[in-house]
């Protein structure tokens, strides 16, 4: 965990915080495994934080590919597709 940068802890932890986004996502580009996911969260977060986490991901399926559907990256099917790369303007 000594390798990862302030944008990298803030990285995993929002992935943590996910519900789809599987430990093994995490492992993959961070080469993190869950129990070190778990000491970060417990050393960054506020203890009360980090229980409520704890008690969602307890027997989550889908924080665990084996036990769900694996997939490399989670798309929602309400999720829009976008062509192109461009950035949509307000009107006033």
């Amino acid at each position: 965990m000594e390798h990862l940068t302030a944008e990298d802890i803030d990285r995993v932890i929002g992935m943590a915080w996910e519900d789809r986004t599987p430990f093994e996502a995490i492992a993959r580009q961070f080469g993190l495994q869950e129990k070190d996911v778990i000491a970060l969260m417990r050393k960054e977060m506020q203890p009360s934080s980090f229980r409520m986490w704890r008690k969602r991901m307890v027997g989550r399926s889908t924080k665990h590919a084996q036990k769900g559907v694996a997939a490399d990256r989670f798309k929602c099917s309400r999720q829009r597709h976008v062509s192109g790369n461009h950035i949509s303007k307000r009107s006033k």
